[in-house]
């Protein structure tokens, strides 16, 4: 086989080759993809010559870094895996790290603590930080410190053309609004340089109900009440799980219904601030503490192994009370199958203008919806919960976003999906990176 920049090193999986399947596998197992071929980076000069491969067979590309935010299955192209691409490098004096693609939130989290520095990182460690970060970046102190992409100083990207690029705001404007809040659209970042902030500790945790007991409506009711009186430092969420009644869940989980509402916190008020929540009624757990930032995933403790989901989200001008205490009892234990709910809570520095694509700002909350299983049972179920929230409803998070939903509709609003478009025609135009949520007009 010949590359177009003679990189004949290239590592190249097919179906049948052995390894493809293990280097295929993602934190996200519900989808069924066979790409054509694969490509193992292990640097950026292989991401260039695997572009340039593609764009000499006319094969669409697509990119994986840990495999969480998977827009569906498919059949053919390309699949340039970058986990191999983990280099990171602080500057404690600029408060500023380069994250390479295949890097995860919980190891930019390691390595800027001993700096008494924090990146923006989402609330799930092995999450994907570049991705994650193109896709807006939700981080545990969003409403204190914005989007992730919102810092970003500057970004190296292959695009469409299989040229690599340096851009910053000054250099490329137009390309680097794009990137920051499209996803993978226009061209695979292969690394990028993203502010860290001065947090070394922070006061944080979850207060647990037991649904069985305390009613979720309750809890919601008093919880949207306490959002309108915290100060815009502090970042909160609101999540209903059932859990089932299986062997392998802790003891203390077992067939419960768990209602939690959950904290972080830049400031020494904290105790006093959430108060209130303590009021609401019996603990089923209350993990609220002043902690290592280095602990802060503990907060949410996400699932950290590979499974099936299904899901979207809605971001909302302002929060129905009623109507979302209705989808919580849709949705509750009662339900055809297992759903989780988490309302995030917006504003704060999330509201700012950013010279970038992540849209929405605007919204007071955001409502996730995750459930497990089928994906087209776990649509029957969905789709008439976000009916419920249609009035209030803005559009749709890119990160979260879990292939439950259209591939892309509402993912952006009229004016920003249009400028997308324009700038897609300009440095994509044979769509070559479109197995992701698409930027089209239409």
């Amino acid at each position: 086989m010949t590359y177009p920049d003679n990189r004949a090193d290239l590592t190249l999986l097919r179906p049948d080759d052995a390894g493809y399947d293990e280097e295929l596998a993602g934190f996200q197992t519900g989808f069924r993809r066979r790409p054509a071929v694969i490509v193992a980076a292990r640097s950026a000069a292989d991401v260039v010559a695997a572009v340039r491969y593609a764009a000499v067979e006319d094969l669409p590309v697509g990119v994986q870094a840990t495999g969480h935010g998977l827009p569906g299955g498919h059949e053919g192209g390309l699949l340039i895996t970058t986990r191999r691409l983990d280099g990171i490098t602080i500057d404690p004096a600029a408060r500023t790290v380069r994250i390479q693609a295949g890097v995860r939130w919980g190891q930019v989290v390691a390595a800027a603590e001993p700096y008494g520095l924090a990146p923006l990182n989402g609330s799930a460690p092995g999450v994907g930080a570049v991705s994650y970060t193109l896709g807006g970046g939700l981080g545990i102190l969003a409403r204190e410190f914005g989007y992730a992409a919102d810092h970003v100083r500057w970004l190296e990207v292959v695009t469409a053309d299989g040229e690599p690029r340096h851009v910053t705001p000054d250099s490329d404007p137009d390309l680097y609004w794009a990137l920051l809040g499209a996803g993978q659209n226009f061209g695979i970042v292969t690394e990028l340089d993203i502010g860290l902030v001065p947090v070394r500790t922070l006061y944080g945790g979850s207060l647990a109900f037991d649904g069985r007991v305390v009613d979720p409506a309750v809890v919601l009711r008093a919880y949207e009440a306490w959002t309108r009186t915290v100060p815009d430092g502090l970042t909160s969420s609101f999540a209903a799980v059932p859990y089932p009644d299986l062997p392998a869940l802790p003891p203390h989980l077992r067939g419960r219904y768990v209602i939690s509402v959950r904290v972080a916190y830049t400031g020494a008020d904290g105790e006093d601030i959430v108060a209130p929540l303590r009021a609401i009624g019996p603990v089923l757990g209350d993990s609220l503490r002043e902690m290592p930032y280095a602990e802060s995933h503990t907060i949410h403790s996400d699932p950290d192994f590979p499974h099936a989901y299904y899901g979207d989200s809605a971001v909302l001008r302002e929060l129905d009370v009623e109507r979302a205490a209705e989808l919580l009892r849709r949705l509750g234990p009662e339900a055809d199958q297992m759903c989780v709910v988490q309302i995030n809570h917006l504003g704060g520095a999330l509201a700012r203008p950013a010279p970038n694509a992540v849209p929405y700002r605007e919204g007071s909350f955001l409502v996730r919806l995750l459930t497990v299983g089928d994906r087209e049972r776990a649509r029957a179920v969905l789709d008439p919960a976000f009916a419920l929230l249609a009035d209030e409803r803005l559009g749709r998070s890119l990160n979260f976003a879990f292939g439950a939903g259209d591939r892309s509709a509402g993912l952006y609003d009229p004016e920003t999906r249009k400028r997308l478009a324009g700038l897609k025609e300009s440095y994509d135009p044979a769509n070559r990176f479109r197995r992701n949520y698409g930027v089209s007009a239409c």
